[in-house]
């Protein structure tokens, strides 16, 4: 059976107790790979295995459970985001092949903020809804997250009093929180915050469009230039105008509907004369008008609107009387003239308009002249006529139209004959250029905003009329925003970064619709507003710092830099702290230093993985954790520990015969010290009977050899006294030990009841670690003769050899002098051919 079908038979074996006998395990999600999330070695023996190592995978020899990947919780279990998230599995452990089922659990950590479906939620309020209304919205926000992170509570920005929020179980609701007036203000942008419930929270922002409807709840209202008094010639013809009256109402469409009518209480003369058109409100005369005398006629006009007491305005109306044979005024156009109206571009210098010529039918000549207020007229006779003419230059933005009256009399001024009516239009030329309401707009907007997202609306007007007024806008410096032409409403296009560009400065371009055109320019300040959108950022995701084991305490490690690319509170890092609970060390914020606050001790512990975290001062909190790892350097504070021999009185038995070479015993030391420490040396430094030992020992490993065939007189106990070193610079340390050998033919158990007392006065520091070629006696003396017998034994020899050498060479030059003779004489008795 080959193992993937052992994986099925062993899945099929176990399915039906998985969750009823699985080991559980949990994991936070968005850890990095590799993070040990448990062990199966508690319960269970090597080796180990998994059936499944797509998420996990297990070390065969320690059982401990460790991450492939990175686990996001919301895509390993979309469906299941209000409970919990479990992924199984199967695990076969000891020689035995045991099936273990396992059950891990995903965490849940706040790594989704809330997201809106819509980032512009329109809604429309009528003005009159009263305080405390509420309309619900449907645009929520939605969160991948459980629990508290997944739990959602919502926020106005913009407002202005005007509106709250308030969520309720069934939904979300928009309260107007003060009286609405849409001719005050139609239009309200808010923003709707959404926050989830995290430790550290995460938010989402929509864009609320608030638009007030209009309700009749304004009246009509005569406009203060509406015409008082009027004048009507005694030859009058049916339907012409006699006054036009205006009225206006500030409410939209229906609601401002006006309708126009004559009071009741006016006379049956007056209703008979004049006709009131209720739509325009213009008063005409009903029938053609023939008059002697004078008549005057007060008219009382309403102005009706919907549910509204009706508006009042009088019209005082003059019907003057018909004079016969009254003189008539001949008008010749000089300049451009339509339908009896004079046509005249603005800014143009004095200039004559007409002719005017009076044709008089009685006895005594009339004379022309103008009504006192006809400024900036003037009409001058000239050869039995008159010129009418501008007295200086008309400005069409200040009076497009004049009504001109020339006033026909008597020569001696004494009576009237009559009035007559010239109309002068004044054209328009483009000569205003636009001009903004301010030159210098400034604004705040916070960064990471959503693309399109409404600015400013900044606003220039241009006194010219028709396409001269007309103005259109552009931002010459514009990215990344734009601006409506039409509307002067400023947009941002994309999100802002305030770490990349903190202010914007706009340059828009005012241009009226002219040729050629005319132009204005307004500065705008863009403000970008911090968020705190960047968390504490370390020089390296991994510090390493090096300590002597020992240190003092509040040592200084090394330095722990860290720094927020935001600012103000949100690039302030309130906290720097180490997450480990029982590490000797702390970081000093103030200086951003790594302090020593216990005991290290290498041979306790070799190394530290701390966990640091950097928290800033923004809302919401941001952090960042970072690795760092303290590596304890050993410095040499232990001295040797020899383990065998167990004591000094410790006692081993050898054979005489035991062969030269052969290794006796071993002395066994160990040093809790790392490096050159922790390097070993042994040496004998004294042996009883003293300088007769026939034993050496070997400086690296311990081991004690027999260096000769032993003797009647090596018989009986030796004592070695050994000096173990290790490696430590400048001082080593050490320790000693007696090791006792019993040389002896019967190989009982040999028994020490004391050992010598090593007195350095006495005997030497330390014994050559060579094998000496020859024993000699005890005494001084004898080792001396040995010595200089050895020396003297070398000399010899290398004189010897000196004098073989210059033998040799000597007999090898007279051969070949020998050689070379005998050739020579060969030659020469070599006879000729």
């Amino acid at each position: 059976m080959n193992w993937k079908t052992l994986q099925w038979v062993l899945l099929l074996a176990c399915a039906g107790q998985i969750h009823s006998l699985a080991l559980r395990f949990s994991v936070l999600e968005e850890q990095e790979a590799g993070l040990k999330i448990g062990t199966l070695s508690t319960n269970y023996s090597a080796p180990y295995r998994l059936l499944n190592e797509r998420y996990i995978r297990v070390d065969e020899i320690t059982g401990d459970l460790f991450t492939k990947d990175r686990l996001d919780r919301e895509t390993l279990c979309p469906s299941h985001q209000d409970g919990e998230c479990t992924f199984l599995n199967t695990a076969v452990v000891s020689p035995h092949l045991d099936v273990v089922p396992m059950v891990i659990v995903v965490n849940d950590i706040n790594d989704n903020a809330p997201v809106f479906e819509r980032n512009e939620i329109p809604l429309r309020i009528p003005e009159d809804t009263s305080i405390g209304t509420t309309f619900l919205l449907d645009d929520q926000a939605q969160d991948k997250d459980t629990a508290n992170n997944g739990l959602i509570h919502y926020h106005l920005e913009g407002s202005n009093g005007f509106f709250g929020i308030r969520q309720e179980d069934y939904g979300l609701e928009l309260i107007v929180q003060k009286e609405l007036d849409r001719e005050t203000q139609d239009n309200y942008f808010l923003v709707l915050v959404a926050v989830d419930r995290g430790s550290m929270p995460l938010s989402a922002t929509a864009n609320l469009s608030v638009t007030v409807t209009d309700v009749d709840d304004n009246c009509p209202e005569f406009d203060d230039d509406s015409p008082i008094k009027a004048i009507v010639p005694g030859l009058g013809i049916k339907g012409t105008a006699v006054a036009q009256l205006k009225a206006t109402d500030k409410d939209l469409g229906q609601n401002a509907q006006i309708t126009f009518s004559f009071s009741r209480q006016i006379s049956d003369r007056a209703k008979t004369l004049f006709y009131m058109d209720r739509h325009t409100g213009l008063i005409s005369l009903a029938v053609d008008v023939h008059t002697d005398s004078p008549e005057e006629h007060m008219l009382k006009v309403f102005a009706n609107g919907p549910l509204c007491p009706p508006a009042q305005a009088q019209v005082t109306v003059y019907i003057q009387p018909m004079v016969s044979s009254e003189p008539t005024i001949k008008i010749r156009f000089v300049t451009e003239h339509k339908n009896q109206v004079i046509m005249l571009q603005e800014n143009e210098p004095p200039t004559v308009l007409a002719l005017l010529e009076l044709e008089d039918t009685s006895s005594d000549k009339g004379t022309l002249s103008l009504e006192t207020d006809s400024m900036p007229f003037s009409l001058k006779q000239q050869a039995g006529s008159y010129l009418l003419s501008t007295s200086k230059a008309l400005d069409f933005e200040l009076c497009g139209e004049y009504d001109v009256t020339v006033v026909i009399s008597d020569p001696h001024g004494a009576r009237l004959h009559g009035r007559e009516v010239i109309k002068v239009v004044v054209q328009d030329l483009n000569d205003n250029a636009p001009k903004f309401e301010q030159t210098r707009y400034e604004t705040d907007i916070k960064e990471n905003n959503k693309p399109g997202e409404f600015l400013l609306k900044v606003q220039a007007t241009d006194a010219d009329s028709h396409q001269f007024g007309k103005v259109e806008y552009r931002i010459t410096n514009g990215s990344p925003f734009r601006i409506q032409e039409e509307t002067g409403v400023i947009l941002v296009t994309e999100p802002l970064d305030r770490e990349q560009q903190g202010t914007y400065i706009l340059t828009v371009l005012a241009q009226d619709g002219g040729d050629p055109s005319q132009e204005a320019f307004a500065i705008v300040f863009v403000n970008v507003l911090d968020m705190n959108d960047n968390p504490p950022a370390f020089p390296t995701p991994h510090f390493y710092f090096f300590v002597s084991e020992s240190l003092p305490h509040l040592s200084q490690v090394g330095k722990v830099t860290v720094s927020d690319a935001d600012d103000g509170d949100n690039g302030r890092i309130v906290d720097l702290r180490i997450l480990n609970d029982k590490a000797p060390f702390v970081i000093d914020m103030s200086q951003g230093m790594l302090r020593s606050t216990g005991e290290v001790d290498r041979e306790k512990q070799d190394r530290y993985e701390l966990l640091v975290v950097a928290v800033d001062g923004g809302s919401p909190v941001l952090s960042t954790t970072v690795k760092m790892t303290v590596f304890v350097e050993d410095i040499n504070d232990n001295q040797p520990q020899v383990l065998l021999p167990s004591s000094n009185l410790s006692c081993l038995t050898i054979s005489p015969a035991t062969q030269a070479g052969s290794m006796i015993t071993k002395i066994y030391a160990i040093d809790e010290d790392s490096g050159m420490n922790s390097d070993i040396t042994y040496q004998i430094i004294a042996s009883e009977p003293a300088l007769q030992s026939p034993f050496q020992i070997d400086q690296h490993s311990g081991n004690i050899t027999l260096v000769q065939h032993l003797r009647g007189e090596d018989y009986g106990m030796h004592h070695l006294f050994i000096v173990v070193r290790d490696g430590g610079k400048p001082d080593p340390l050490q320790t000693t030990i007696w090791v006792n050998l019993l040389v002896n033919e019967t190989l009982e158990k040999c028994h020490v009841n004391a050992v010598p007392e090593y007195s350095p006065q006495t005997l030497p520091t330390s014994m050559p670690l060579s094998v000496r070629g020859s024993r000699c006696e005890s005494n001084s003396w004898l080792i001396f003769l040995c010595g200089l017998g050895l020396m003297v034994m070398s000399v010899f020899i290398l004189l010897v050899s000196v004098v073989v050498f210059l033998k040799h060479k000597k007999t090898r030059r007279k051969m070949e002098k020998k050689d070379v003779w005998e050739s020579k004489n060969i030659c020469e008795l070599k006879p000729l051919n």
